[in-house]
């Protein structure tokens, strides 16, 4: 009886609910429909419209351009996943340790970039990289490494890699963060029944806490591979893309396609492919990590 008096009403709940579910429809969904809606057509933006049913998919198959620059997306998450994922796990078994001191402290520093915006991550990592005055050249040039000095925004072969390092370097605080309160939610007793068998160290962290945060794991690698899928400002302020299409992204080429070539209808088509090509890539993530699961 209790809880019934406690619980709120439906219409009170609904009330709470409006308000978000109304701004996410506003922001995700209509514009989502608009998108399948313009893919359909050949649209260059006023009120002439071209249907053309399918065809902006089939010369998105064959667009090379494209499937280049879902190679550099899945370089990216390929590389954040060891970067974000695997340092903020590391972090997280230090921080985990009875010798840090002022754990804190630690754990708002490294989560500080996660709030600056992408914009200056990006101007700032222009900066490290520059080849005259750069931080990095300079501490090269400092330990006699000169012969490791390269262009490196200006590279193809490493400029993907280079590109990633800011991406990787901003969000280990986010991961940090969700391990935290996941070991957190470990319940004491059983550190303390793995401390009387001598499971300590390493080994409490490998056979212990890791497997207990698989769940939380899982969510971390399908918010690296969704986050990393639509990323676009780093790239954009530092190569915008190139030299050529080498750091290209599929965000900034349908950007490019939409808002500069003004090639609407192809653009919200790019924009439908990389919807379809995350949600396949967290459904297989998702269908890999079940299959081990059910093989154990």
């Amino acid at each position: 009886m209790t809880s019934r008096t406690l619980r709120p009403k439906n219409r009170v709940i609904a009330a709470y609910l409006a308000p978000g579910l109304l701004i996410y429809c506003f922001i995700v969904i209509i514009p989502l429909f608009i998108s399948l809606i313009y893919s359909f057509y050949n649209y260059s933006g006023g009120a002439s419209m071209k249907f053309i049913g399918l065809t902006n998919y089939r010369h998105l198959i064959k667009d090379m351009d494209f499937w280049g620059s879902f190679k550099n997306n899945l370089i990216i998450i390929l590389l954040s996943m060891v970067g974000q994922i695997g340092i903020a796990l590391v972090i997280t078994v230090f921080m985990m340790s009875k010798l840090l001191k002022l754990k804190a402290i630690h754990r708002n520093i490294i989560f500080l970039p996660v709030v600056v915006s992408a914009i200056v991550v990006g101007f700032l990592w222009t900066i490290i990289y520059n080849k005259d005055f750069g931080l990095l050249n300079f501490l090269l040039k400092s330990l006699g490494l000169e012969s490791l000095i390269i262009p490196w925004l200006d590279n193809p072969k490493y400029v993907i890699i280079s590109v990633s390092m800011p991406i990787i370097w901003q969000y280990i605080g986010f991961y940090l963060v969700i391990f935290l309160a996941a070991i957190q939610s470990i319940p004491n007793e059983i550190y303390e029944s793995a401390d009387l068998d001598g499971a300590v160290g390493i080994k409490r962290s490998m056979y212990i806490t890791i497997p207990l945060m698989s769940d939380t794991l899982k969510v971390a690698v399908m918010l690296c591979i969704a986050g990393n899928m639509k990323i676009f400002d780093h790239i954009y302020v530092m190569t915008g893309g190139g030299p050529g299409t080498s750091s290209m992204v599929m965000a900034q080429y349908a950007y490019i396609n939409s808002f500069i070539m003004f090639k609407l209808g192809y653009g919200s088509a790019i924009s439908v492919g990389i919807l379809v090509l995350s949600l396949s890539l967290i459904l297989l993530s998702r269908k890999l990590w079940g299959g081990k699961n059910n093989e154990a």
